[in-house]
Protein backbone atom coordinates (compact mmCIF):
# COMPACT_ATOMS: atom_id res chain seq x y z
CA UNK A 1 0.00 0.00 0.00
CA UNK A 2 1.20 3.65 -0.47
CA UNK A 3 1.36 6.08 2.12
CA UNK A 4 -0.55 8.51 0.00
CA UNK A 5 -3.32 8.15 -2.20
CA UNK A 6 -4.18 10.66 -5.14
CA UNK A 7 -7.74 11.14 -5.15
CA UNK A 8 -7.98 14.50 -7.11
CA UNK A 9 -9.98 13.09 -10.35
CA UNK A 10 -12.15 10.70 -8.42
CA UNK A 11 -15.94 11.13 -8.24
CA UNK A 12 -17.93 9.84 -5.94
CA UNK A 13 -21.29 7.59 -6.55
CA UNK A 14 -21.18 3.60 -7.02
CA UNK A 15 -18.18 2.13 -8.31
CA UNK A 16 -20.58 0.16 -10.97
CA UNK A 17 -23.61 2.25 -12.32
CA UNK A 18 -26.81 1.14 -11.78
CA UNK A 19 -28.48 -0.29 -15.24
CA UNK A 20 -31.29 1.51 -16.56
CA UNK A 21 -34.89 0.46 -14.94
CA UNK A 22 -33.33 -1.14 -11.83
CA UNK A 23 -33.58 0.17 -8.19
CA UNK A 24 -30.96 0.06 -5.61
CA UNK A 25 -33.10 -1.09 -2.20
CA UNK A 26 -33.16 -2.41 0.99
CA UNK A 27 -34.84 -5.65 1.08
CA UNK A 28 -35.12 -8.12 4.54
CA UNK A 29 -35.26 -11.57 3.60
CA UNK A 30 -35.70 -14.90 5.59
CA UNK A 31 -31.75 -16.15 6.75
CA UNK A 32 -33.50 -19.72 5.04
CA UNK A 33 -34.59 -18.17 1.95
CA UNK A 34 -31.32 -16.10 1.27
CA UNK A 35 -29.21 -19.33 1.98
CA UNK A 36 -31.45 -21.27 -0.46
CA UNK A 37 -30.55 -18.97 -3.35
CA UNK A 38 -26.91 -18.79 -2.45
CA UNK A 39 -26.95 -22.12 -2.57
CA UNK A 40 -28.76 -22.68 -5.82
CA UNK A 41 -25.93 -19.92 -7.48
CA UNK A 42 -22.98 -21.36 -5.81
CA UNK A 43 -24.21 -25.34 -7.17
CA UNK A 44 -24.94 -23.37 -10.72
CA UNK A 45 -20.99 -22.97 -10.45
CA UNK A 46 -21.20 -19.43 -9.96
CA UNK A 47 -23.24 -16.30 -10.59
CA UNK A 48 -24.97 -13.25 -8.75
CA UNK A 49 -27.91 -14.66 -5.90
CA UNK A 50 -29.53 -11.09 -5.88
CA UNK A 51 -30.07 -11.78 -10.36
CA UNK A 52 -31.55 -15.41 -9.16
CA UNK A 53 -34.22 -13.06 -6.81
CA UNK A 54 -35.38 -11.00 -9.29
CA UNK A 55 -35.92 -13.43 -11.95
CA UNK A 56 -37.76 -15.38 -8.90
CA UNK A 57 -39.79 -12.50 -8.63
CA UNK A 58 -40.48 -11.22 -12.32
CA UNK A 59 -41.19 -15.29 -12.77
CA UNK A 60 -43.97 -15.10 -10.01
CA UNK A 61 -45.15 -11.80 -11.56
CA UNK A 62 -45.40 -13.68 -14.89
CA UNK A 63 -47.48 -16.05 -13.74
CA UNK A 64 -50.01 -14.42 -11.81
CA UNK A 65 -50.91 -12.34 -14.76
CA UNK A 66 -51.17 -16.22 -16.83
CA UNK A 67 -54.38 -17.32 -17.46
CA UNK A 68 -55.76 -20.41 -15.92
CA UNK A 69 -56.26 -22.51 -18.93
CA UNK A 70 -52.84 -21.49 -19.46
CA UNK A 71 -51.84 -22.19 -16.37
CA UNK A 72 -53.30 -25.61 -15.95
CA UNK A 73 -51.58 -26.69 -19.17
CA UNK A 74 -48.49 -25.61 -18.24
CA UNK A 75 -48.70 -27.32 -14.83
CA UNK A 76 -50.04 -30.26 -16.48
CA UNK A 77 -47.16 -30.44 -18.92
CA UNK A 78 -45.17 -30.14 -16.46
CA UNK A 79 -46.48 -33.23 -14.56
CA UNK A 80 -46.38 -35.61 -17.14
CA UNK A 81 -43.37 -34.82 -18.44
CA UNK A 82 -41.96 -36.01 -14.50
CA UNK A 83 -44.63 -38.88 -15.18
CA UNK A 84 -42.10 -40.07 -18.18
Amino acid sequence: MRKEYDFYKGKRGPVVPIAKGKSRITIRLDDEVLEWFKAQVESAGGGNYQTLINAALVEHIRREAEPLEKTLRRVLREELRRAG
